[in-house]
């Protein structure tokens, strides 16, 4: 399914669940739920405790529904939420440690990889957490969430111009560390 006729499918259950149809949210939940799920496990790094956050996530999700006012822009306020959820769950876990390690693990990819770009991969992701949690945060929505800058700015709750900001100082920082391991290699 293509990013649109997600979005129109996303739309459509949003305004016929808010309607009170509670098949539409069901469906809604199927059509979502492994994208929200999956996020959720790249940020925590646990699946089971993932699970958790996002039935939480869920059950907020439908009270907070009603106040959507853009039933197109269902993701980035599913993924607002869950990223919420996600918080409370890290600081529940880790009183005593900087939240900066926490999102560090964001970037972990949940799928093992493989073939002749695994080292490549392994590079970036070790460079994006070197990144401040923010620009990790941003760069992790952006590219391995596929969202716009728009999408970002709402599901960080920042504007558009610090989203931009994010993403150009984390593409120089990732340049300069990757560029400097290949040139520790030579």
């Amino acid at each position: 399914m293509t990013d649109g006729k997600a979005r129109a499918l996303d739309a459509f259950l949003v305004a016929t669940a808010r309607a009170g149809d509670t098949r539409a949210l069901s469906r809604l939940a199927e059509h979502r739920g492994d994208r929200l799920m999956a996020y959720a496990v790249r940020l925590l790094g646990d699946r089971e405790a993932a699970r958790d956050v996002v039935q939480e996530a869920w059950i907020e999700i439908m009270r907070a529904l009603p106040r959507l006012r853009d039933d197109h822009a269902f993701l980035p306020f599913a993924l607002r939420i869950v990223s919420r959820r996600v918080a409370r769950e890290i600081s529940r876990r880790q009183r005593g440690r900087q939240l900066a390690a926490a999102v560090a693990d964001e970037t972990e990819i949940s799928v093992e990889e493989a073939g002749p770009g695994a080292s490549d991969a392994a590079k970036v992701r070790h460079a994006i957490r070197r990144l401040p949690p923010e620009q990790a945060a941003t760069v992790a929505l952006f590219y391995l969430e596929d969202m716009s800058v728009a999408e970002v700015a709402t599901a960080t709750d920042v504007p558009v111009g610090t989203v931009k900001t994010r993403l150009m100082h984390a593409r120089r920082k990732l340049r300069d560390l990757l560029e400097g391991e290949s040139h520790e290699q030579d």
